[in-house]
């Protein structure tokens, strides 16, 4: 079975992380949420923690950086952070690893893994904008939280799924939750 590790950090958006986990019901899923992703999402949210955490085969403790997801012999897919924050961007792009969610990194980085992160700040400073293109000439795939609108999104959740059904897609996990171009 594949197997895609899911970081959630303190970044607004919570719920692209509960849909893009939603989708995720065939794969063996390593989740990580940070303390600051914690806060986030009782602010954002009514999902409960005990929710999110059902919707992963295995969740880890964002200062366990022993967990057996933090070595290379470790084999997953995909690392995905959704959404993530303006600080765990820079710390991966600096190199910290300080937490398990910055020491998967590491190791994607390192193993050359498809790591995708989704960060969710506007407007972009210019640090943020150079540590994403340090990321990106390392082979992290960026892909801002920004939604299309040729599919004529009327909801809130349109919205969602179009930016979700987008990484699902990168990750390479087959969905339907968002029209596609000339099918909208």
């Amino acid at each position: 079975m594949e197997k895609i590790v899911v970081g959630i950090t303190g970044a607004s958006g919570t719920v692209l992380a509960v849909r893009f986990l939603e989708n995720l019901k065939d794969l063996e899923v390593h989740l990580i949420i940070s303390e600051s992703a914690r806060k986030v999402m009782s602010v954002e949210t009514d999902y409960s923690l005990d929710y999110i955490r059902s919707l992963a085969t295995y969740v880890y403790n964002d200062n366990d950086i022993a967990a057996r997801i933090s070595s290379g012999s470790f084999l997953f897919s995909t690392f995905v952070i959704i959404p993530c924050s303006s600080s765990t961007l820079a710390k991966i792009a600096s190199g910290i690893s300080d937490t398990l969610i910055t020491r998967v990194a590491t190791v994607a980085l390192k193993e050359r893994r498809k790591f995708i992160i989704v960060p969710r700040e506007m407007p972009l400073s210019t640090i943020m904008l150079e540590n994403m293109l340090k990321l990106s000439r390392d082979n992290v795939i960026v892909s801002p939280a920004i939604p299309g609108y040729y599919h004529k999104p009327s909801t809130m959740d349109d919205l969602i799924n179009f930016i979700v059904a987008r990484i699902l897609d990168l990750s390479g996990v087959k969905n339907s939750l968002s029209s596609r171009w000339r099918d909208a």
